[in-house]
């Protein structure tokens, strides 16, 4: 248990290092608000590691965290609805069993857009912000291809006593 404990710590303080490292990234000036999401390469190998459950804690403390540590009231809500329109996604394809590592992560990098949009369009209270939606699946489905495919990687290549 205390194994567990220390890993699952361990991957909750590297989500939060890859957070903190991508926010040093320069902003795309035609398409504001979109990342790659290294941090989410984290909550990828924690629900294949560990299951759903750590995976859940782990994602929204490290949300939780990252708002507190680095950002504001406003980033927090954003980050909490993509991660858990994300999470939920993720987390019902791996139950299915029919999608590979890269092919959850994709799925789940297109709802946390879609989980951040929706919040927009409601504090804004206006739909006008769907536009936008096209740009999002994009930059979703790349981020997760490339969060997926290094998940993927590490989930081969980390020892399997980690998890």
């Amino acid at each position: 248990m205390a194994k567990k404990v220390a890993f699952l710590g361990m991957f909750t303080a590297l989500g939060l290092v890859l957070g903190w490292l991508e926010s040093l990234l320069p902003v795309v000036p035609f398409a504001p608000g979109i990342k790659i999401g290294l941090a989410n390469i984290t909550g990828l190998l924690i629900l294949y590691r560990f299951g759903w459950k750590e995976a859940v804690c782990v994602n929204l403390l490290r949300v939780g965290l990252s708002g507190v540590m680095f950002g504001n009231l406003s980033i927090v809500i954003y980050s909490f609805a993509g991660a858990v329109l994300s999470l939920l996604a993720m987390v019902l394809l791996k139950k299915i069993d029919k999608f590979s590592i890269v092919g959850v992560s994709v799925i789940g990098g297109v709802m946390h857009n879609m989980g951040q949009l929706i919040v927009a369009a409601v504090l804004m209270e206006n739909a006008v912000i769907l536009y936008y939606l096209p740009i999002l699946v994009v930059s979703g489905v790349i981020a997760g291809v490339l969060t997926g495919l290094v998940g993927a990687f590490l989930h081969k290549h980390l020892p399997k006593e980690i998890g």
